[in-house]
């Protein structure tokens, strides 16, 4: 089926405009991006209204997976990495029939190969890719796979005790058992079953009475599995020699690194241990080396804001700072800011602790105590690299400050961040680190603070009237009684896709502040940052609470979320 009849469908049933067609053709033209995939990112057309005009020109039947239970044991009939490679699902028998949905109903070669591995006549039905995804997540849980391994361990740990009685174990026998199969599944697990959650860190604690693995997703922990006291050195060690530690040191803090390859994709573990009552804690941060890097249009700025940080990224020199807590998206609002430079007419360099994404024709530093690369050397370095952009993964220090402004002062554009509060702290924050004020002020050119909210899961979104304790939260934030008038606000049920939450995903609030002559003044006056911010915001500077209070208004977040991450006046 070529894609133009979907597209033709689409068009026929009026659920697309032609305009609106040809405003994505000429984008894929730009990109490389497919069609298809234009229009789900523009919202022109649904995922789901996609995956139902392919089912009616194939004449299959479309499935809302979300709205079914399936019996896990069919499921199961196809393999998990089978089921993710093809992006299907086995939904139900039907005598000899199994009935498995497809996101890509063309793809012939994958219902051959269920034939044979299934040894069923294969039914094909069609569903949204995420869904598919959800359903797999759901019926190929961590804990199901996890618990097998360690019963799995007990049984051999038993075994293991029967021979030692018969027949006595040499030194390195001890070793090698952190490489036996259960210890090795089960660490897999926990790998893999973190990347299923879109997780951004593992978190293997010792506690009492067992091992408690967290994973973080979307900023939050959750508790996802116990591991027993006996299973969890073996844990420890096998996680130690996948990141080239040494298992035998216990008492020292260690870093380490893991590359593993999954769905064909490429991932970065960076892994730390640390010794606390009870044990080891170990805490792994995934980096998927193969994520689209995010362009400015797609950081969730408000459009007046995303305007002015266009004009401020194509100065020719100055600073611009980034401002937020550990966590708040920082690097990946510094990468769009790369991503959208010139990188063919222009020389890039970074200097990071660590490289998180690499970005194409940009040269990319790592920061390394070992061999002496500070930021501070690194930057001394790379002015000597003929430089346009230099980015500074973060100032931590007066000497790293003063040579970025120097930098910038002889023409560069220095982009950093820095660990404040809101946008106007980031300005005396150089100066509490003796940097000259007349010196900043002469250089900065705008600070940005910013926050990730949690955005309100869209598998379970519903409306809701606001109870007394939000219209009161959300009077607090400056909302007036027409924007009040009423007002529905969004929240999420909890289901499958969220962990049960009501929260999928997250969305990121900005307040940018543009240093004009007024604000050059009080910087050199040394005024504080809420002198500043006060200004600013006479000068048109939209606040981290405005911004969430808009986020509120949209249905993206909730005032719980929002209360959590912005400080409302």
């Amino acid at each position: 089926m070529a894609k133009t009849r979907i597209i033709d469908f689409l068009l026929e049933e009026k659920i697309l405009s032609p305009e609106q067609l040809e405003a994505a053709q000429g984008e894929e033209k730009l990109t490389g991006v497919s069609l298809t995939q234009i229009l789900v990112a523009k919202g022109w057309v649904s995922a789901e209204q996609l995956a139902q005009a392919v089912a009616k020109k194939l004449k299959l039947s479309f499935l809302k997976l979300s709205e079914i239970e399936l019996d896990p044991q069919v499921v199961r009939l196809i393999p998990e990495d089978v089921s993710r490679r093809f992006k299907v699902v086995a939904v139900k028998m039907e005598g000899d029939d199994l009935h498995v949905a497809f996101s890509n109903p063309l793809n012939l070669p994958a219902v051959d190969e269920l034939k044979l591995l299934t040894g069923c006549p294969v039914r094909q039905v069609v569903a949204t890719e995420k869904e598919i995804e959800q359903a797999i997540a759901k019926y190929f849980r961590v804990q199901e796979t996890s618990k097998q391994a360690i019963i799995d361990l007990r049984m051999q740990r038993a075994k293991e005790k029967k021979e030692a009685e018969e027949e006595p174990r040499t030194p390195g026998d001890a070793v090698s058992t952190v490489e036996e199969t259960p210890v090795v599944r089960l660490v897999n697990q926990i790998v893999h079953g973190a990347i299923n959650a879109s997780a951004s860190d593992i978190h293997l604690e010792p506690q009492e009475p067992e091992m408690v693995v967290r994973y973080r997703v979307d900023g939050i922990l959750h508790d996802v599995m116990h591991i027993p006291h006996h299973v969890e050195q073996g844990v420890v060690s096998r996680i130690k020699i996948l990141s080239n530690m040494d298992i035998t040191e216990r008492r020292r803090s260690q870093d380490g690194h893991i590359s593993i390859s999954r769905d064909g994709k490429d991932y970065d573990i960076r892994v730390s241990t640390l010794l606390a009552i009870g044990g080891e804690k170990i805490v792994m941060r995934i980096l998927d080396r193969g994520s689209m890097l995010t362009r400015l249009d797609q950081l969730g700025l408000e459009e007046d804001d995303r305007k002015l940080m266009d004009t401020l990224i194509h100065k020719p020199y100055g600073m611009i700072l980034v401002t937020g807590p550990t966590g708040s998206g920082k690097t990946t609002t510094l990468n769009a800011v790369l991503s959208q430079l010139d990188s063919i007419r222009s020389n890039i360099i970074t200097v990071e602790d660590p490289v998180e994404y690499r970005v194409q024709r940009v040269t990319q530093v790592q920061v390394d105590s070992g061999v002496d690369m500070t930021f501070a050397n690194a930057l001394r370095t790379i002015l000597r690299q003929d430089p346009d952009v230099i980015m500074v993964g973060e100032i931590r220090d007066k000497e790293t400050a003063e040579i970025a402004i120097q930098a910038a002062l002889t023409g560069h554009l220095v982009l950093s961040t820095l660990h404040t509060n809101d946008a106007a702290s980031a300005v005396t924050r150089l100066i509490d680190m003796g940097v000259e004020p007349f010196l900043i002020s002469s250089t900065v050119v705008a600070a940005v603070a910013q926050r990730l909210a949690r955005a309100v899961c869209h598998e379970c979104k519903e409306q809701h009237a606001p109870t007394p304790a939000e219209l009161s939260f959300l009077k607090q934030g400056g909302l007036g009684a027409s924007e009040l008038k009423d007002l529905k606000l969004a929240r999420g049920r909890g289901c499958d896709f969220c962990f049960k939450t009501g929260f999928k995903g997250r969305a990121a609030i900005y307040e940018i502040l543009k240093v004009s002559d007024t604000i050059r003044g009080m910087i050199v006056s040394e005024k504080d940052a809420a002198k500043i911010k006060e200004a600013a915001v006479k000068e048109g500077m939209r606040t981290l609470q405005w911004n969430g209070m808009r986020k509120i208004l949209s249905g993206t977040s909730t005032p719980e979320e929002i209360k959590r991450v912005v400080y409302v006046e």
